[in-house]
């Protein structure tokens, strides 16, 4: 079980960090993988823009910090795989607490 999460955790991370090579030419800060496909291709959460880029939510820089502005994506698109800000990936506890903040069990998230 530990073995299948940790190959899915690092699985998202190389399909994130491809994305986020991609994004982060296109001038985007957060690159953010939604464990469902969104509803709608832009979305808005507090002052921040949100669109779909190959499969990712892509946002330029707000003025909350990277954490919150993680937890708000999460509770908006219902959990998240995988969080980037300015070229940095949120790691396994970090996402697990942006999305518990969320409503979203860790647990939930394994079995995506």
């Amino acid at each position: 079980m530990l073995r299948a999460v940790i190959s899915a955790i690092v699985a998202s991370a190389a399909t994130l960090a491809a994305a986020g090579v991609q994004a982060q030419s296109t001038g985007a800060y957060y690159v953010a993988t939604p464990a469902a496909a969104p509803a709608k291709a832009r979305l808005i959460t507090r002052s921040t823009a949100w669109h779909v880029q190959n499969g990712a939510l892509v946002a330029s820089r707000a003025p909350e910090r990277d954490a919150i502005l993680c937890q708000l994506l999460a509770r908006d698109v219902g959990g998240l795989t995988a969080f980037t800000a300015g070229g940095k990936t949120f790691d396994a506890a970090q996402l697990n607490a942006c999305n518990a903040k969320a409503g979203i069990a860790a647990q939930a998230m394994a079995n995506n």
